[in-house]
């Protein structure tokens, strides 16, 4: 007896079957099916031969793999009892609730001790399936590892790429070639980590940027995880994501995985990062004011760092805004007695040596210049040298003689005590002073994973959420150590790296764009001289990788030349003039014939204008420049093209070139096909080219 389920929209179609009521297996997951096709016959279909050295059957690549059904390959869960023997389930059909677009299917073991579900969903508007899995002991159960519901891996791959990195590098692609065994990656900082990144594109063979089949995974989890994409001895793949193994301290009745999200794309990886984007910005991010659009941001971190002074910070407020800036960001150094990084953790109190008259007066200041004010909390973190931590010890997460990270240590924010303390230090801020946006830090990573950790976590910034609702909050954690759909579904904006380098960001961007928008990636003009690497940068290749995403500036503005003030102020007001289009566009990744531009095309919904980066990372190996071609364009309309900086071409850039002088207009056919012809350029130079359906 087979049993079958069939999600759908209008891109992809994912088939379930059960067999003999095991549990259900993903028997199809690819371009959508005709309506009427016959799934049991085309769960038989889905079968593979048997031959010498092989079971008499195969057994089921199910949802949850099971060693008790003979698997030969990781199990999806790995539990023990209250007293500590492993327990070996074997699940049944149990029920089954479905509509258009939700499917839950439920298993009982057969010795009536625990339930297993999965649940999934599709959008039908951005692609996105979301899957969880949960289980239901009747007695506390020590839980090791669960995964969200497991999906194959195509056969067509020969490689996947997932996501490494480190502070001031985040998001390095990894491409790894498939072969028998696993590709194990395990997260267990505590936090989503600058490492391991929680992420999975599979492209099938001959995928590019814009072109090929290729599915997409990312796990929706900030404490930690881990993924497991294994060639099992019989060839087939599958791909697992659930927290990091035995992060579940306590005994319980009932665990469940973060959301796993997963989509199929016919259109290369652009398809899988357009729905990432659009899934992010549209269904899990809820801004407290939709219709604003996102403020040019300026941060003092790089400015000043811990040496507050008033006179001084209205000053740089003042050149912040002169430059165009519409949100001021008071940093660490504010709270306490920190006047470096060894002291005051979680004493939020203001200093009174460097704001006598607390924040009020510098918060008038940068609201009379029509600026919001913004500010610095790690709530998370505790120093030895604190009030906090001289009253009580005991809230500190991990034992005395752990290696502190920056001078500090976690809190146990699984303690209600600790949460609550918490939330009345930040709320007293947040309601004695105008404030409408937190940069929430995180700037260790945890002594052992705990998954209560993040659950405390997420219950701070929800309660938070619920008092100040008119607040939004950045998630920085030395960067971007903190960047997930979780942490995304209470927060607004993520800080992609420390790294204010436009080279390093650059490339950065690029690859984040195949999960995270414009609207939640902030991008700052740095120093002229980048204080994390040491290059000095002009300022126009600054500007524009920062006007790729959420623009801001870090930097002291009194440093600026007249010349690199005239230049930001352009840029700024031209991300202004194009950030209500900007702020819903998919950005598109281009496949860029010369390795040294990194370039992308972000492409306003509907098709109407686009805006192109193609930034020169490094010296190309060929003189010329070659085509760049574009995607997602109509063949058989035309487009007016200008080179917006073409003042910024080199006196070495000789040609006599048309674009270089005047807009021109070109069909999508050949824009796509042939590609753009740029000027030369010196490396660690952007053009910036805008495109308008004519």
């Amino acid at each position: 007896m087979i049993q079958s389920w069939r999600l759908d929209d209008s891109r992809q179609t994912l088939v379930l079957a059960s067999r003999k009521d095991h549990l259900a297996e993903v028997v199809y997951w690819g371009p959508r099916l005709p309506d009427d096709e016959d799934l049991e016959t085309l769960a038989r279909a889905h079968a593979i031969d048997v031959t010498g050295g092989m079971l008499d059957a195969n057994p089921e690549l199910s949802l949850c793999p099971e060693a008790t059904r003979s698997f030969p390959g990781q199990p999806g869960l790995v539990i023990r009892d209250a007293s500590g023997q492993p327990f070996l389930p074997k699940f049944c059909f149990d029920s089954a609730e479905e509509d258009d677009t939700r499917l839950t299917l439920s298993f009982r073991d057969q010795s009536g001790v625990l339930g297993y579900r999965a649940l999934f969903s599709i959008d039908p508007q951005t692609h996105v399936i979301e899957a969880r899995a949960e289980i239901e002991a009747t007695a506390p159960m020590h839980l090791h590892w669960l995964s969200a519901p497991v999906f194959p891996a195509p056969q067509a791959s020969d490689e996947m790429i997932d996501f490494a990195g480190r502070w001031c590098g985040e998001f390095q692609m990894n491409r790894t070639a498939w072969s028998a065994g696993i590709r194990y990656r395990e997260n267990r900082t505590g936090r989503t980590g600058h490492e391991h990144f929680p992420g999975l594109i599979v492209p099938c063979r001959g995928a590019t940027n814009a072109t090929g089949h290729a599915y997409g995974f990312h796990y929706g989890w900030s404490g930690g995880h881990r993924m497991i994409a294994e060639e099992l001895p019989d060839g087939r793949r599958q791909v697992q994501f659930g927290h990091a193994s035995r992060i579940e301290t306590e005994a319980a009745t009932r665990f469940a995985t973060a959301p796993l999200y997963a989509m199929f794309s016919d259109d290369g990886l652009n398809g899988c990062a357009v729905a990432f984007q659009r899934h992010l910005r549209d269904r899990i991010v809820t801004f407290p004011d939709p219709a604003r659009a996102r403020p040019v941001h300026y941060n003092c971190w790089e400015a000043v760092y811990f040496d507050h002074n008033l006179p001084e910070l209205k000053e740089i407020a003042d050149r912040a805004a002169d430059l165009g800036a519409e949100r001021f960001v008071l940093d660490d150094g504010w709270f306490g007695d920190r006047d470096d990084d060894t002291t005051s953790l979680s004493d939020w109190e203001v200093d009174p040596r460097k704001y006598p008259e607390g924040l009020t007066p510098l918060i008038d200041h940068v609201h009379g210049l029509g600026m919001s004010f913004g500010i610095w909390f790690e709530p998370e973190m505790i120093n030895e040298d604190s009030n906090v931590f001289r009253a009580h010890p005991d809230w500190a997460l991990g034992g005395e003689d752990q290696i502190l990270g920056r001078q500090q240590m976690a809190l146990n924010m699984a303690l209600p005590e600790v949460r609550d303390f918490l939330f009345d230090r930040i709320g007293k801020v947040l309601g004695d002073n105008d404030i409408d946006y937190i940069k929430w830090d995180h700037n260790r990573v945890l002594p052992m994973p705990d998954a209560a950790q993040t659950r405390g976590s997420y219950a701070l910034i929800d309660q938070l959420r619920a008092a100040f609702p008119k607040v939004e909050i950045e998630s920085c954690a030395s960067g971007g150590g903190r960047i997930d759909f979780g942490i995304l579904k209470r927060t607004h904006r993520v800080w992609l790296s420390d790294s204010n380098d436009a080279i390093e960001r650059l490339r950065m961007q690029h690859n984040a764009a195949l999960f995270l928008p414009m609207v939640v990636t902030g991008s700052h003009v740095g120093p002229r001289t980048c204080h994390t690497s040491g290059r000095t940068i002009d300022i126009r290749m600054r500007a524009w990788v920062a006007a790729q995403r959420h623009m801001g500036f870090e930097m002291d503005p009194r440093e600026l030349t007249e010349d690199e003030v005239k230049v930001l102020t352009e840029v700024t007001a031209w991300w202004k003039d194009n950030r209500h289009w900007m702020a819903g566009a998919d950005i598109l990744r281009l496949d860029s014939s010369d390795p040294a531009v990194i370039a992308e095309q972000q492409l306003e919904q509907g098709g109407r204008q686009f805006v192109v980066f193609a930034g020169k990372a490094e010296t190309s190996a060929q003189i010329a420049p070659r085509p760049l071609r574009l995607t997602r364009l109509s063949p058989d309309r035309y487009y007016r093209i200008e080179l917006l900086n073409r003042g910024d071409a080199p006196a070495l850039s000789r040609g006599d070139q048309a674009i270089k002088s005047e807009p021109l207009t070109l069909s999508g056919a050949y824009l796509m096909s042939h590609g753009l012809t740029l000027p030369w350029s010196f490396p660690e130079t952007m053009w910036v080219v805008k495109g308008t359906l004519v």
